[in-house]
């Protein structure tokens, strides 16, 4: 059954003791990046933050690494737990007061069959792990939307409601699209909306318009006042966009993120699809995040830039009557075990599994680290930066949530 989406209170956050090292972020003072009460500061206004992230895209070999790892943990459904694979971003999601993913793929049944690229059926266990570390709802328009037809999107959103995960950007039905997707954070109305750029060459049914939104500036502008009628008192869009594997931004991505910065009363941009990082940048005081690399992937022919990706921190603050937004970032690399040999054996001192991690937080347990995976994981964090803020994004503010350990 379709689950009422107009207003839904998001549910509060356990608080995890701010000061211990071991269990939370740090940050240049003594009590991490989220203040004494596991927050963020505020002035005493109306306030919330928002985590959002990238592409969640279960490849073969990720599905493979879940059925390795539900024999270690005995979880998960039908032998395959995403669990231990996401877990490592868990200490910053779960402090967000809303978490924003952005599901990819299609979903088959849980035992299968799956299939990678180019047209997608993964396990719909994932969804029960993205849950888990603390996201609350996913923007669920990509370029895959359309890869197994109307079937393959309804099967999607029910396991995203299964998980307890709301959704927007493809709907199962006229009614679903006509709702737009509102949670209460802290007694602030957040609307959030999502488009893609295309569908592969697939075309949105005629006789399903709403089945998934296809980008346009009209469209996005009238989702916007839809949301706003609805009740929404901040909006915020997740598209999908942009050239893959490129990390500077396309010229139509700028053109129509200043656009819509520009032109609507949207309040934040979270882009998607490139696969890797791209920048960040603030135009007329909204922050367009062009692109957040993934979340997690584990491409045929990974780049190097592919394993990297970013959370995006948005602290929301009202200020004279205003909406405004701090934007901080927080890099993600993704472990990826090599390929054995031809005699089936890894190379001595490889990493051994495929594992999401936050960049910080793993640099902290630098005892437990070969000398080469430090390595890694700084040229990831410094890789990161250099992307996120080569659009001048430092001077309105960009700054790490955590900076880099010495």
């Amino acid at each position: 059954m379709y689950k009422d989406s107009l207003v839904m209170t998001r549910p509060s956050r356990g608080l995890i003791p701010a000061c211990a090292a071991s269990l939370v972020l740090l940050a240049a003072t003594a009590c991490g990046p989220f203040g004494d009460d596991g927050k963020a500061a505020d002035d005493g206004g109306p306030a919330f933050t928002v985590a959002a992230a990238g592409d969640i895209l279960i490849h073969p070999k990720l599905t493979e690494q879940a059925r390795k790892d539900a024999k270690a943990t005995g979880k998960g459904e039908q032998g395959i737990d995403f669990a231990p694979m996401l877990a490592g971003i868990k200490p910053v999601i779960s402090k967000a007061d809303l978490g924003i993913c952005h599901f990819e793929p299609v979903v088959g049944e849980p035992g299968g069959p799956f299939q990678g690229f180019p047209d997608f059926v993964v396990p719909p266990q994932v969804t029960t792990a993205v849950k888990g570390v603390g996201y609350d709802q996913c923007s669920s328009v990509s370029n895959h939307s359309l890869d197994h037809g109307p079937e393959g999107v309804t099967r999607t959103l029910n396991a995203l409601d299964k998980a307890g995960l709301r959704h927007t950007g493809t709907a199962r039905n006229q009614a679903e699209a006509d709702k737009p997707l509102i949670t209460n954070v802290k007694g602030v109305k957040v609307g959030q909306i999502a488009f893609a750029l295309g569908f592969n060459g697939r075309e949105v049914p005629k006789d399903k318009p709403w089945l998934a939104n296809l980008t346009d500036f009209d469209r996005i502008a009238a989702a916007e006042k839809k949301a706003r009628a609805a009740g929404a008192d901040v909006v915020i869009l997740s598209i999908h966009w942009g050239k893959e594997h490129q990390p500077n931004a396309a010229a139509e991505q700028v053109e129509l993120g200043r656009r819509i910065a520009k032109e609507t009363g949207i309040d934040l941009v979270v882009g998607h699809h490139a696969h890797v990082v791209q920048p960040m940048e603030k135009v007329d005081g909204t922050w367009i995040a062009y692109g957040l690399g993934n979340q997690i992937a584990r491409h045929d022919a990974p780049s190097g830039l592919t394993e990297e990706g970013v959370i995006g921190w948005f602290e929301f603050h009202k200020r004279g009557g205003k909406w405004d937004v701090d934007a901080k970032y927080v890099p993600t690399f993704t472990e990826l075990p090599p390929d054995p040999d031809e005699s089936g054996r890894m190379p001595k001192g490889a990493v051994q599994d495929n594992r999401l991690i936050t960049v910080t937080e793993a640099l902290r347990d630098g005892d437990k680290l070969s000398d080469q995976q430090r390595a890694r994981y700084r040229l990831a964090f410094e890789r990161t930066e250099g992307t996120v803020l080569n659009r001048g994004g430092g001077k309105d503010g960009l700054e790490p949530l955590e900076k880099l350990p010495d």
